[in-house]
């Protein structure tokens, strides 16, 4: 009896464990998707942050031309309350510290 038991118990830890790893490497897959999309999307942002300066130059260089004085119009823009939200989030999600594994490495 002792050992039957025993047994069972052992292969019911046992199954535990293997469900376990194969939901850890699951997760793990995940991750590594998430990250991969994450660079990707963070090289198309910085494309198009560039693409937006160089179009900006563009215009101003245009508007100069032709003796429009871009800052005062800029002045008088009022940028919608969901943008001015999200600005002062991003500025102060950027003094934060990566705190992943890999980034304490």
């Amino acid at each position: 009896m002792g050992l039957g038991s025993t047994a069972k118990k052992i292969q019911k830890v046992a199954d535990t464990a293997e469900k376990l790893y194969a939901k850890l490497n699951e997760l793990r897959e995940q991750v590594i998707a998430i990250r991969d999309s994450l660079e990707a999307t963070d090289e198309r942002v910085q494309k198009l942050e560039v693409e937006n300066a160089e179009q900006k130059a563009l215009i101003e260089a245009l508007a100069h031309e032709q003796g429009i004085d871009v800052e005062s119009i800029l002045e008088d823009v009022e940028p919608p309350e969901d943008v001015e939200e999200d600005v002062a989030k991003d500025e102060t999600e950027d003094g934060a510290t990566d705190e992943t594994p890999e980034a304490n490495t």
